[in-house]
């Protein structure tokens, strides 16, 4: 990073947060009182839908990498909450992902294979806990395991001030837990099972860009056991764009307009 990286970013937050940018960076008390500064942070200014490319980088574990360019769709609803459609290759092929807070829907060639509870956790801390109620996200972490009454303590990512959420003590690697960038209430990092079961998983959220009220990592890496598992890099984002329900729908996976058109950019 460049030296004057941190005097752009200081003065987009200002034009982003107004008078808020001003208020004292105290931390919240818990993690709950943190979920709402964030949410109060952005009013209901964050985007409601976004698009980008992803390329994507997976390590197998004979260590080999294996890159693929994959479409995303996002979309917050009142009925729905936040929604993200994952199309892993070119649209046309059909195959993909569907996710919720809450459940997962899997397709191949078009046709759904597989749909269960538990779905994406990271959703309602990159998009819904500034669109929708906090009881909601709180309701949608709870499976995470994030203990939200604990004192939310201070620290430092990527040489920024953070707030870290769900540790039980400084240095505390083990608990799950979530860190927000103190200037823009974005999440940069998160560490929880993906699902029941699981490896505790280390995302890091990285490479902040200002996005239509909002803001979006655009370079994010999963670690499990210290380990790089994949690596996103994004491009051709664009937010607040027109996005047809049916893209969201299991029903309509295979026949939903899609915005790649199966040129690979919006």
């Amino acid at each position: 990073m460049s030296s004057t990286m941190p005097l752009i970013i200081a003065v987009v937050i200002a034009h982003l947060l107004g008078p808020a940018a001003a208020v004292a960076q105290t931390a919240p008390p818990t993690g709950r009182a943190l979920l709402q500064r964030m949410h109060e942070a952005y009013a209901g200014r964050w985007y409601r839908t976004l698009i980008f490319t992803q390329q994507t980088t997976r390590t197998r574990p004979d260590g080999r990498d294996t890159t693929a360019t994959w479409y995303e769709s996002l979309r917050y609803t009142p009925a729905s909450g936040t929604q993200l459609r994952i199309d892993t290759g070119e649209p046309a092929a059909g195959n993909g992902v569907l996710y919720t807070a809450d459940s997962l829907w899997v397709f191949r060639g078009g046709k759904q294979v597989t749909a269960r509870a538990g779905g994406n956790a990271l959703l309602p801390l990159i998009e819904g806990v500034y669109l929708q109620p906090l009881e909601r996200t709180v309701a949608e972490l709870r499976p995470t395991g994030i203990d939200l009454s604990r004192p939310v303590r201070t620290g430092e990512w990527e040489g920024r001030p953070a707030w870290i959420a769900g540790t039980a003590h400084d240095g505390d690697g083990a608990s799950p837990q979530f860190w927000v960038d103190t200037a823009t209430k974005a999440v940069v990092r998160a560490i929880f099972a993906p699902a029941p079961g699981a490896p505790l998983m280390d995302a890091h959220l990285g490479q902040l860009v200002p996005v239509r009220g909002g803001w979006l990592a655009t370079r994010c890496e999963f670690l499990v056991s210290g380990k790089t598992v994949q690596l996103e890099t994004y491009s051709d984002w664009r937010a607040d764009v027109e996005l047809s329900p049916a893209l969201f729908d299991p029903a309509t996976w295979a026949s939903a307009p899609h915005w790649a058109h199966g040129a690979g950019r919006p």
